[in-house]
């Protein structure tokens, strides 16, 4: 049963979407079964294939939601920009297709709205991640300021993960402040992009500690990542694992000086 006290007042939640509309709808659902009302929800679709793109229409009146479209594939930066300029409340809780909250997720989602309301230096806060953010700062209710450090002898190459495109509860400004996600390259350049300007801009975001227990990640063979890994990076081949050892340095040094040169 939907209850008042799961009505996030001033929240939309955005939505990208990209052939895969099963999972499109598991999210949808999701959200019902935990009670959640938003103010608007936003699904951004970047030129579904017409199977797809015609599941979502019929969605569309089904769950309430606003539908933003474009003609021609133009990848994930242009997706989020087009949905987020559809976005009209004070705060954006942004979650690709692929993912489904958990029971959890209403609590925390309470707290982490209530930092926000009340720090206005507060830019984001980020829900679910591969890895934790390296260097944290013990905050509140299982929440973590993140502290990025910028000098070199601070080796963990994730440092300049700030921003992350999982999901995620962010000021609907939060373009306004940092620019626009450059489009027209891969998804993963467009994401490290907008770190570097979250870190050259001074952003200031907070980290859940537990951050696998409030969303899974799930790619169904039916409907799988649209994103491929280089599989060497992950290898723990004895060869693989040295070479990853160098080229982590490598990356180091590199965004160290693609941050100090960022405009």
């Amino acid at each position: 049963m939907v209850t008042s006290a799961n009505h996030f007042a001033g929240v939309t939640l955005l939505i990208t979407h990209y052939n895969r509309s099963s999972s499109l709808e598991r999210l949808l659902i999701s959200f019902q079964n935990l009670g959640c009302v938003f103010d608007d929800i936003v699904v951004s679709d970047d030129a579904s294939k017409p199977e797809h793109f015609k599941a979502v229409e019929a969605m569309k009146e089904k769950y309430g939601f606003t539908l933003v479209s474009t003609p021609q594939n133009k990848g994930l930066g242009n997706n989020i920009n087009k949905g987020q300029a559809a976005v009209k409340s004070p705060y954006t809780l942004y979650v690709q297709e692929d993912f489904v909250p958990k029971p959890a997720f209403v609590t925390h989602f309470k707290d982490a709205l209530a930092f926000m309301e009340l720090d206005d230096e507060l830019d984001i806060v980020r829900f679910y991640a591969y890895f934790a953010y390296p260097y944290l700062k013990p905050h509140a209710k299982g929440y973590s300021l993140m502290v990025f450090k910028p000098w070199v002898w601070y080796t963990d190459h994730l440092k300049f993960y700030y921003y992350s495109d999982h999901p995620h509860l962010r000021r609907s400004t939060f373009l306004d402040k940092f620019g626009k996600y450059v489009e027209g390259i891969k998804s993963d350049r467009t994401e490290f992009l907008m770190c570097l300007s979250v870190l050259k801009k001074k952003g200031k975001g907070l980290f859940f500690n537990e951050f696998t227990t409030l969303f899974d990640q799930k790619n169904s063979s039916d409907e799988p990542s649209t994103i491929q890994r280089s599989s060497w990076r992950e290898s723990t081949n004895p060869a693989f694992m040295a070479l990853r050892w160098f080229y982590l340095k490598f990356r180091l040094l590199k965004n160290t000086v693609e941050l100090i040169t960022f405009k």
